[in-house]
């Protein structure tokens, strides 16, 4: 192949997150397209992608080149954003440039990004070749000034350190004052002897991306598409040009051509893959593999007198199970992770010592017995037949890979531990990468397009959110968008805008629990990323990056269940103390409890681990589990591949005796494979099954069944004709005939794509039981444990609250003198709600609460608690919803004047704040009975204000819990309702159709596929809730009933929902509480007693009539005399529109003495019923 004439040496990729749109795999392929033999990647401040660069591009017969653009600071100009090409030439100089990179990170950055010096340049010279950045590099930005004696003076600095190592950048993209800048350079470059190199600046693919490109780079600054125009920061020539291109553009300096191939020859780093970097455990004079092997048979006999108390057998077990743990000890030393072992046991040992609490396994490391022995894991794996093969393979040389779940509050602590260690220098977490997904990217681009938001907002909208889903998947999926796309131009411009960015990289982000250490510095293997702080260090390389130059990753993952589970056991185990009764062991519980399965099978799962969702319950009701195992195959059967396969329907039958059992299927099955599949009913489930099927019919070893495992997982023709004819000839060798040897292979390859990792399963499975045990004996602990970690998500509080109440389980309201932060049980063995999950109330407000209380005693009542607190924590917003809450209620029952007192109690209680700060309290303040004279601060207000009390309560709750509006109002609709409660519906009531009434509490408006409008509105009382659906007919015409609150009374038609036996309703009519009473009520009597009455109680009746003066319903007015009732005449007729509000607030002035309300209702109430009103 001839010489090329040009090479790109600029190229920003993806990963140039503030102006990159190009992907690296794309690159890579328009490159063999283009036939350029070479090319660098130089993003800014970064090597993110390197990697998978470097590898592809050898793959694909391309010379990587690697480098990265910075800015660097210079002391000619004040500001510093200096653009500066740095490549590397060799393996110095890319040990140089992680340096630089990581060094700018460390010291911290503004929101322009990192910056380097020149003497942090100058200390990491060796192996590096400069670009001087062109128009917005320190040399260009001088000529712009006429400032050429400084340029001068600047270019000495790279004459001196990189002789023959650095370049000025000249490009022809046609930016503002780009002439200039080149007219400048090409003297420059003669009078200092300079050499100049053309590049192209390349941010887009092709010059049609340019849109693309502008509109990602508003979208990361925040901005809209016409700011950023206003910029002028890119031009439409900054894309991938053909090295014709280039040599036409740049046809009067051919020089700058040739330096480009210059350079590109000049650079040859060559990294090494395929080797590790272990970090050294210590172990002073001795070797890893003896401590390891001392440690683990240590732990083994410890493990042992648990385990085989109760065997008849026990010398035969003992040295089944150290036959087992010398094999792994030994293929341990051989691959060389004797040290990654004794690590990983070392942190968990110090996290339980540290009482934070760590899972009993996760992932394939279940199947280890050295961890088990180690206490790594709590996993018998010879229990229950799990393979160590499926874990680490000693005939495929890969790094173990060992996940630990820690309490997610606590898991930080054991990262800090192990920075502590090992060196801060040798331990850091892993980025990750955000990306553009279908759904959010169609937001971003509408934003920056300043498309309206109802617009943005219908289109996102109907993107399906799930994983792998397209702009181009929906738009063929989904009709409705289809239409759109066809029909609507500015939604077809939004849709493909948003392709040719969808699936980029937006942000950096921090991987959910991976963890380097290694054997020296990070930063001899990898750069680093910091926040602009220089804090909270990550790797620059991801996780698939990082095992691939060798460095080993500990996964540290918080599970919020062993949160749960600890504070459940805080809990229980605080009360037992108390009576002097041992402290729970869950390690200890009966894994086949009776009590403990019949409550599953019943499918109240909800809030336990791995169980809770619909879907699985459903699985539950058809399974029946009765064992541990049944557990452990619901986990591994409740999946994707094996719901959508038909295997569950199978594996469900056959349990049930209601299909028959073959081993594997009725036309092919052998008697060596009983054994293996006699657990899950001679269904392929666990890859484990596959790999011993592998074992024992054709001779594998179970290091090769693995790779017949992985082989089927790649679904790679080659190998997977050599694993057929592998696993034939073994068979046939065990006297297996073909024909049934390749009918089992084709049964092994089909259900293995569906099977699961049993280690994984029955790790889970324990965690899964241990919550069920917790929820069947200690109800109260556990959902108030799990209400209490839930506390910011509201509507999980609600969901788990109604769990609780369906439970029978006592809710009591939030209380200023009983309360905590979080949920707890109460000697009563009642759930006291948490403060913390007060909407609005930060923790420091209810940290100066309860450290008040702990200190001084309970709050006597409400003028007590104001004078205690600190009003700088205590401001007027978070006072009303601390009101609405119902958290006073036991110093003062009335929420509604306390709201319309609020003024006037802050006011006295920052005054007496004020006097006791300056010393100069007055003789009122030292009144020992003052707090008795509460009602001096109240006063009753004549003026009506209509304040929804449970409204409010339900909005800082989240849900109604001291009372509920259909409570108020069921007596005056029961006339016109077959069912009082909703409960009713999906429990017991067996007619078709029904009447009743509840409150909206929310809904959805949506397209069916045939393009029919429909709601889903779900409505509850006391009781219960139910969900309604309106159709096309129905909806139009009571659409504006369904506002959120609204209280309705509905008919429709009852139809069958799910496996709870839950129902739905299809609405047939309906009508609100406030229009059916204007209908149903024929007058409103107030009668007052003549002897109690005042002027105070008929200013209050005045001042709530005139609020809701309308001519609707009339108001008579009667007195009561020595039992005698008497019309009372006025002047003016009143009338009034009986909203809910005004039910509610005549029926507080009737719960007095002075005054009784009668409501005269219509007689042909009855017709409202079944009669569609």
């Amino acid at each position: 192949m001839k010489d090329p004439n040009f090479i790109h040496l600029n190229v920003h990729s993806d990963y140039s997150i503030k102006d990159g749109i190009i992907k690296i795999y794309d690159l890579i392929k328009r490159c063999i397209d283009l036939k350029i033999p070479s090319i660098a990647i130089t993003d800014f401040t970064n090597l993110y992608g390197v990697i998978k660069f470097y590898q592809l591009a050898h793959k694909s017969g391309i010379k990587p080149i690697i480098g990265a653009d910075f800015y660097i600071e210079s002391e000619y100009l004040k500001e510093k954003k200096n653009l500066i090409t740095i490549l590397s030439k060799n393996k110095f100089g890319y040990q140089n440039l992680i340096l630089l990179i990581s060094e700018a990170y460390k010291k911290g950055y503004d929101e322009s990004g990192p910056t380097i010096t020149k003497d942090l340049l100058f200390s990491h010279k060796e192996g590096l070749l400069l670009i001087l950045g062109g128009i917005h590099g320190e040399i260009g930005k001088l000529f712009l000034k006429d400032d050429v004696e400084s340029a001068k003076n600047c270019i000495k600095f790279y004459q001196k350190n990189f002789y023959e190592n650095y370049y000025l950048e000249i490009s022809r993209i046609n930016k503002f004052q780009e002439k200039k800048y080149i007219f400048s350079l090409i003297d420059f470059s003669f009078e200092t002897n300079t050499p100049i190199v053309a590049v192209n600046n390349v941010r887009f693919m092709y010059k049609k991306d340019f849109l693309a490109h502008e509109i990602r780079v508003a979208i990361h600054k925040g901005i809209t598409l016409n700011e950023q125009k206003k910029y002028q920061e890119y031009t439409v020539n900054q894309y991938l040009k053909t090295e014709s291109e280039m040599i036409k553009l740049f046809s009067d300096l051919p020089e700058a051509l040739k330096n480009s191939v210059e350079i590109s020859k000049r650079c040859n780093v060559i990294l090494e893959f395929k080797k590790y970097f272990l970090p050294k455990f210590p172990t002073k004079e001795v070797s890893e593999s003896y401590v390891l092997e001392k440690m683990s048979k240590a732990g083994l006999e410890k493990r042992l007198k648990l385990v085989l108390i109760n065997t008849n057998e026990i010398e035969k077990k003992r040295l089944e199970y150290f036959h087992r743990l010398n094999y792994e000890l030994n293929v341990i030393d051989k691959m060389g992770f004797s040290g990654y072992f004794l690590i990983v046991m070392e942190f968990i040992q110090w996290a339980k010592n540290n009482n934070i609490p760590v899972g009993p396994g996760r992932g394939s490391g279940a199947g280890s017995l050295v961890l088990y022995s180690l206490e790594i894991t709590d996993i018998d794996p010879i229990k229950f037949n799990l393979l160590f093969e499926r874990f680490l393979n000693p005939e495929r040389i890969s790094m173990p890979d060992i996940d630990i779940d820690f309490c997610m509050e606590k898991r930080d602590k054991v990262i800090e531990h192990v920075s502590n260690v090992y060196g801060r220098d040798s331990v850091s977490q892993i980025i990750a990468f955000g990306r553009m997904t279908a759904r959010a990217v169609i937001r971003d681009v509408g934003r920056a397009l300043n498309h309206p938001y109802s617009l943005v907002d219908k289109v996102a909208k109907l993107i399906p959110n799930v994983i792998g889903m397209t702009i181009d998947k929906a738009i063929q999926t989904k009709k409705k968008l289809k239409k759109m796309f066809n029909e609507d131009e500015e939604i077809q411009d939004l849709l493909n805008i948003s392709k040719n960015i969808e699936g980029i990289i937006k942000n950096e982000v921090k991987h959910a629990g991976g963890v380097v250490i290694s054997p020296t510095k990070i930063t001899d293997y990898s750069p680093i990323y910091c926040d602009e702080n220089g804090d909270n260090i990550l790797t620059q390389f991801d996780k698939d990056d990082i095992e691939k130059i060798g460095l080993v990753k500990f996964d540290f993952l918080g599970l919020r269940t062993l949160t749960v589970i600890q504070n459940s056991l805080n809990m229980i185990n605080r009360e037992r103390n108390k009576n002097r009764l041992n402290n729970i062991d869950l390690s200890l519980i009966s894994l086949s409890d009776k009590r403990c399965f019949r409550s599953l099978q019943l499918s109240n799962t909800t809030a336990l681990f791995q169980l809770e969702s619909y879907g699985v319950k459903d699985l539950i009701k058809k399974l029946h589990p009765d064992c541990f195992e049944d557990i452990v195959a619901l986990i591994a059967l409740f999946r994707p591949g094996p719901l959508q396969s038909g295997m569950v329907e199978n594996f469900i039958n056959r349990k049930h005796g209601r299909e028959k059992i073959y081993y594997p299927d009725s036309k092919w099955q052998h008697i060596l494979l009983k054994p293996i599949l006699k657990e899950t009913y001679g269904i392929i489930l666990y890859q484990e099954q596959v790999m011993k099927i592998a074992q024992i019919f054709s001779g594998y070893t179970l290091g090769e069944a693995d790779l017949l495992r992985r082989a089927i997982g790649k679904k790679n023709k080659t190998e997977m004709k050599k694993q057929r004819s592998t696993f034939k000839s073994g068979a046939i060798s065990n006297g297996i005939c073909e024909s049934l040897s390749m009918k089992i292979f084709d049964l092994v390859e089909k259900f293995s794509n569906y099977g699961f990792n049993k280690s994984h399963s029955v790790a889970y499975a324990f965690i899964s039981y241990q919550t069920l045990w917790l929820k069947t004996y200690y109800t109260e602990e556990f959902m108030a444990s799990v209400m209490s970690l839930d506390m910011d998500n509201t509507k999980k509080i609600v969901h788990l609250i109604n769990e609780c109440r369906s439970i029978n389980l006592t809710i009591l309201p939030p209380d200023i003198n009983k309360s905590s932060y979080y949920f707890h049980v109460d000697e009563k063995r009642k759930i006291r709600y948490g403060m913390g999950a007060i909407k609005g109330v930060g923790k420091n407000t209810i940290d100066s609460i309860t450290d008040n209380r702990k200190y001084h005693g309970e709050y006597k009542n409400i003028l007590d608690f104001y004078m205690r607190i600190d009003h700088k924590k205590l401001n007027k917003r978070v006072t009303e919803k601390l009101i609405f809450s119902g958290i006073f209620d036991s110093l003062y029952n009335n929420r509604k004047r306390l709201i319309l007192n609020l003024e006037k109690l802050l006011k006295i209680s920052q005054e007496y704040s004020h006097e006791r700060i300056s010393g100069q309290t007055n003789i009122f303040w030292r009144n020992k009975n003052f707090y008795d004279l509460e009602k001096i601060f109240f006063e009753d207000y004549y003026e009506f204000f209509p304040i929804p009390i449970l409204e409010k309560e339900k909005e800082t709750l989240g849900i109604y819990l001291t009372n509920h509006p259909t409570r108020i109002y069921e007596n005056e609709v029961k006339n016109c309702i077959d069912i009082n409660n909703i409960k009713f519906i999906h429990t017991s009531y067996r007619k078709k159709f029904c009447t009743f009434f509840g409150v909206i509490i929310k809904k959805k408006l949506f397209e069916t596929n045939k393009m029919e409008k429909t709601a889903i509105f779900t409505i509850e009382d006391y009781s219960d809730s139910i969900e309604i659906i309106l159709r096309n007919k129905e909806l139009k015409k009571y659409k504006n009933l369904l506002k959120e609150n609204n209280i309705l009374i509905v008919y429709g038609e009852i139809v069958n929902y799910d496996f709870q036996k839950r129902k739905k309703i299809i609405a047939k009519y309906i009508k609100d509480l406030d229009e059916f009473r204007k209908k149903s009520i024929k007058s409103i009597f107030i009668i007052m007693d003549f002897q109690k009455i005042n002027e105070k109680i008929i200013n209050k009746i005045y001042s709530v009539l005139s609020f809701f003066q309308e001519k609707i319903v009339p108001v008579y007015f009667y007195y009561n005399k020595k039992n005698n009732i008497y019309s009372l005449s006025l002047s003016d007729k009143w009338f009034v529109n009986p909203t809910n509000t005004f039910i509610k607030e005549i029926n507080d002035l009737s719960n007095t003495e002075q005054i009784k309300v009668k409501f005269n209702y219509n007689r042909n109430i009855d017709e409202y019923k079944l009669s569609g009103f």
